[in-house]
């Protein structure tokens, strides 16, 4: 702003001079300085990019420019062209483009606005604020050789917030001593930040003492400043301490706000107490408080951890609903991902991702981290490489987790190679495995039967200064247990106890299945009993593992005696539990108490499967209760229960012997209408009701269904099959079925040959007959005595003399090529039963 001022003509006159016509009537202009507030005014700057879909705002700011420094400053820049105007946003991004080891100092230097104290704060703040650490400690070292510089509360309280977030907690202390040598008096914002500084570093003693330092100087704490202390106790999990915090902050009437409540809650979160998390949270309802968008985040995090998934996403639904009150954030969106992601539901974690995506929010590395942990869970490397690839595409990097993810996606699709190349890439990345990382990578060796490779991992990982922990030995057990190497897990328990790791309950439930699995009882049921010495109480898996082996290993009474145990001790009984005792009671005649469980398996709301259906079943068949078994069919049918092929089994067992085979045919081509693969009981059962119905022909029809499985079929099934067809007088049917059987390399033995050649002496191909004779000769097998006494007394009565000496001759024949295969004393033996047959 100018003004202008008439220089009156009578002070040239006083010089001694006159003044010169041309100036009589001289101006002189001034200029006004410009008030700093409006110097230190934030104004808006927009980018838009519409090619590119790109926009940008971003807040300036001018400061002190050349024409505001005093004027012995703008002379001594007027003739220097290296000297630049710059505003204080336009240094920041001068000393950004930078790296730290660049001279900084050098371009300051060049800033005229250097020479206005009033820009250092301001300069100091834009800095901070982009969060660049060592670009601050450079421009705060260059500031204080500057002469006019005057230390300032304000600058050293942002330098210690800076280096709050960045964990440095030695440096912000040092800060504080070094202002205080500068004569700054900490305030209140000092104490803050450093309160700060130390609870993020878990520091909550230090926290403490700061607290106490604070009132011995006379400043009296904010509500900032509770509120740091009861984050820096609830951060670190000591939740107790921040209620005392908390409560001792309302004693000083100073009352608390929502951040406070979102601190508590916070607290109660990192120390595992989700249910008091919930408690409080309608407590505070009643403050008349109104959550944010925070709190309820906090608050589905709880529920997500206590299983209460309904109640979770009732939450997002009514956040979704009022979005003017509490709008979801990426952190709500991730929270939603992650329940999905531990109900096994990845489809649903992906329609999340994508609303989040509909929303306009733009997903973090975490967010991406819980989708590639979704698809890792089920196996699907595909689709877990895909989100891995699009986070770098995004503009992301993927941290430890992601490459942990996405390795541990490989190893649950029996990948291990791939896995390892993962591994390879994290190192090669200047990544830093972790614990988490070298578990999931022995859990990729381990859960693909290579047990050698898997114990390799954990040398490695020793070498590389990281130390097992519980979760490493567990996964080794456990692949000890797939791989049956009883001698290996005593190697890993003792590894164990050498490295100071005590097991835990999850732990000795691995070491109890491995044992189980390679069928040592004594030893898991030993380890049962060191665990209650040591008073490490055991759960429902406990006892699931210890119940599921016993029934494995026929141990029946036993696995009863555990159930009992686990009533006593008032543990959730599973369904797998439930199915096990069934089994049992079935196993030892104990009907009865079968249906007792059973009973009480639907009253306690755990509601049967297809598994408890199926022990059942067994129960009512082993009791030869048929009208029971019908009727638990028929409540199947009723409750959806969808079939399987063992409750197929059990089904058709209990038709046939029930009396109605024709059920078995119909519940057959139920299962095939239904993709329910065929088993060999199955085709067994089916033989059995068609043999029982005298039904040849629906018998021929299931042959078609049982070529393509002869090299799996039992013998057993095979030769009921095969004798069926016999009595029913197809013959040429019988015989079909057995070369295709011979072609198909079945399982074919001594009965086998022994239901063709009753079947043939039966229908008078005694040609036939001893044409199978010579095969079972060609395929190594020794005919039985029996066989021959049976066509030689056939040939006595049947055939007449002539073919009498022909069957004769085809015999000894037969049996001399069968004495060349035998020993001497069976030999002997053979002929001496054999000889009274062929006398005249």
């Amino acid at each position: 702003m100018a003004t202008t001022t008439t220089v009156p003509h009578c002070l040239y006159q006083l010089g001694g001079t006159a003044a010169p016509e041309s100036t009589r009537m001289q101006t002189a202009i001034f200029c006004k300085k410009k008030s700093s507030k409006t110097a230190f005014e934030e104004t808006k700057q927009g980018f838009v990019d519409y090619d590119r879909g790109q926009h940008d705002v971003s807040d300036r700011l001018s400061g002190l420019r050349k024409d505001d420094i005093p004027g012995r400053y703008r002379v001594r820049v007027a003739g220097d062209r290296f000297q630049r105007d710059w505003t204080v946003s336009e240094v920041v991004d001068q000393v950004l483009a930078l790296t730290p080891r660049d001279d900084i100092d050098g371009l300051l230097n060049r800033w005229v606005g250097r020479f206005a104290r009033k820009n250092f704060p301001y300069l100091i703040r834009e800095l901070t604020q982009r969060g660049s650490i060592e670009h601050c400690i450079a421009v705060f070292r260059w500031m204080k050789n500057q002469k006019n510089y005057c230390a300032r509360n304000d600058i050293y309280n942002m330098m210690i917030r800076l280096h709050a977030r960045h964990n440095r907690t030695d440096q912000a202390r040092g800060l504080f001593f070094e202002m205080q040598e500068w004569r700054c008096k900490p305030d209140a914002e000092t104490y803050n930040a450093l309160i700060n500084a130390h609870g993020r570093a878990g520091q909550w003693r230090w926290a403490m003492n700061i607290m106490d330092d604070m009132l011995r100087a006379a400043i009296p704490p904010s509500r900032s400043t509770y509120n740091n202390l009861i984050n820096a106790c609830g951060s670190s999990g000591n939740w107790k301490e921040a209620l005392n915090v908390c409560k001792k902050m309302t004693d000083n009437g100073v009352g608390p706000d929502l951040v406070t409540h979102n601190i508590v809650l916070s607290a109660f979160k990192s120390g595992a107490q989700y249910s008091k998390a919930l408690s409080y949270f309608e407590l505070m309802k009643g403050t008349h408080i109104r959550p944010d968008t925070t709190t309820l985040n906090i608050i589905i995090h709880c529920l997500v951890k206590l299983q209460q998934y309904d109640k979770a996403i009732d939450i997002f639904n009514s956040m979704r609903r009022n979005k003017s009150d509490c709008r979801p954030d990426v952190v709500t969106f991730t929270s939603i991902i992650h329940l999905y992601s531990t109900c096994g539901q990845v489809e649903n974690c992906v329609a999340a991702f994508n609303m989040m995506l509909a929303e306009g929010l733009k997903p973090n590395t975490i967010s991406y981290n819980s989708l590639i942990g979704a698809y890792a869970a089920r196996g699907m490397d595909k689709e877990a490489l895909a989100v891995f690839n699009e986070i770098k595409q995004n503009g992301f990097w993927p941290d430890i987790v992601s490459y942990t993810s996405l390795l541990n996606a490989y190893g649950r699709s029996q990948k291990p190679q791939k896995a390892r190349e993962i591994f390879a890439m994290i190192k090669k990345n200047r990544l830093k495995p972790n614990i988490v990382t070298y578990n999931a990578l022995i859990d990729a060796y381990g859960s693909n039967g290579l047990l050698a490779e898997a114990i390799e991992i954990l040398r490695e990982m020793e070498q590389d200064g990281i130390y097992p922990n519980v979760v490493s030995i567990c996964t080794l057990l456990a692949a000890c247990g797939r791989c049956s190497q009883k001698v290996k897990i005593d190697t890993i328990l003792s590894a164990a106890e050498m490295r100071g790791i005590k097991l835990n309950t999850v732990a000795y439930n691995s070491a109890i299945g491995a044992y189980m699995n390679v069928g040592k009882y004594d030893r898991a049921v030993g380890l049962y009993k060191s665990m209650r010495k040591k008073n490490i109480k055991p759960d429902s898996v406990t006892y699931t593992v210890l119940i599921s082996g016993c029934c494995n290993m026929s141990k029946y009474s036993e696995a009863l005696v555990f159930m009992e145990e686990m009533m006593h001790l008032r543990l959730t009984l599973s369904k797998e539990v439930y199915s096990s005792a069934i089994c049992a009671y079935s196993k030892l005649g104990q009907v009865i108490e079968a249906e007792s469980t059973f009973n009480l398996m639907k009253s306690s709301g755990c509601y049967p499967d297809v598994v408890a259906y199926t022990a059942m079943l067994d129960a009512y068949n082993a009791g030869e209760n048929w009208e029971k078994a019908y009727a638990l069919f028929e409540e199947m049918e009723v409750n959806g229960i969808k079939l399987d092929t063992i409750a197929c089994a059990a089904l058709m067992r209990a038709f046939n012997k029930g009396g109605q085979p024709g059920r078995v045919l119909s519940l057959a081509e139920s299962m095939r209408e239904k993709d329910i693969p065929f088993s060999d009981t199955i085709y067994f059962e089916m033989v059995s009701a068609c043999s029982i119905l005298h039904d040849w022909r629906t018998a021929v029809d299931i042959m078609k269904y049982i070529e393509p499985s002869l090299p799996v079929i039992s013998s057993g099934c095979l030769n009921l099959f095969l004798k069926f067809l016999g009595k029913s007088g197809k013959i040429e049917t019988m015989l079909k079925l057995f070369y295709k059987m011979l072609a198909s390399g079945a399982d074919i033995n001594l009965n086998t040959y022994s239901v063709i050649l009753k079947t043939l002496l039966s229908s008078g191909n005694w040609r036939k007959y001893l044409e199978v004779l010579q095969w079972m000769e060609d395929s190594g097998i020794q005919p039985s005595n029996e066989m021959y006494h049976d066509i030689s007394s056939y040939s006595h009565r049947c055939v007449g003399a002539e073919n009498a000496a022909v069957v004769k001759e085809r015999l000894e024949s037969v049996k001399g090529k069968s004495r060349e295969r035998i020993s001497p004393s069976q030999s002997r033996e053979s002929a001496a039963l054999s000889s009274p047959l062929f006398s005249n």
